[in-house]
């Protein structure tokens, strides 16, 4: 019975680690086909995204069903439950790069971004890229040293994010309200994705060990 078990676990977390690949390399040709306006890019990203939505409810029905056949209690029970919220967030990563290649769609033969953001969107993606990646690594190694970096990794895409912001508000911004909606959707997007990558090692961080990592954000204090 636990020979069954152990092999099940490592089957559910190689899903979880393709799933992850698979979302890094969504987000990676979607933000090439918002850079280039690359239509054939676009579809290939919105084709592709049901192997992720596939893996999603494979790995749901296999942690569901470790639960009603195994009743696993302490470290497995968390191993289970923590592997249910990894699908979540990975599910979301694929549906971020999904809406991304999606605007690409939507514009196009035009170009989305005008070409004072075009270099904050290529280091967004490669951020975004990165993180998915570093989720993928932890996610197979378990390791929570590995994991508690991409936090700080994180930070990065929170800046440029932040920095996003000041180009919009600028009085010169000159592209009109629907581009500066597109802008803010998709930064929107990246920074949600990086997020999520965070969240996948933070779960990584307490399956490993059994505790959760204090989120920064979450304990600062309001400023008088």
């Amino acid at each position: 019975m636990r020979v069954a078990y152990n092999e099940q676990m490592t089957e559910l977390a190689d899903m979880l680690g393709e799933m992850a690949g698979l979302a890094g390399t969504a987000m990676e040709l979607a933000t090439q086909s918002l850079l280039q306006a690359d239509l054939p890019l676009a579809e290939q990203v919105i084709s592709d995204h049901d192997q992720i939505t596939e893996l999603s409810v494979s790995c749901e029905e296999r942690a569901f069903a470790l639960l009603a056949l195994q009743a696993p209690v302490a470290g497995d029970l968390r191993s289970v439950v923590s592997g249910i919220q990894i699908v979540s967030d990975i599910d979301r990563m694929g549906a971020l790069a999904l809406h991304v290649a999606k605007i690409a769609r939507r514009r196009h033969p035009n170009h989305v971004l005008p070409e004072e953001v075009n270099g904050y969107f290529a280091e967004m993606g490669r951020l975004a890229v990165a993180l998915g990646a570093g989720a993928k690594e932890v996610l197979e190694t378990r390791d929570p040293e590995r994991a508690a970096k991409l936090r700080e990794e994180d930070d990065a895409m929170d800046d440029l994010h932040r920095h996003l912001f000041t180009v919009l508000m600028d009085r010169e911004w000159k592209h009109g309200v629907a581009a500066a909606v597109d802008v803010t959707l998709l930064g929107r997007f990246y920074e949600r994705f990086a997020d999520h990558a965070v969240e996948v090692a933070r779960r990584v961080i307490f399956l490993v060990t059994g505790k959760m990592p204090v989120d920064p954000d979450e304990t600062t204090e309001p400023q008088a």
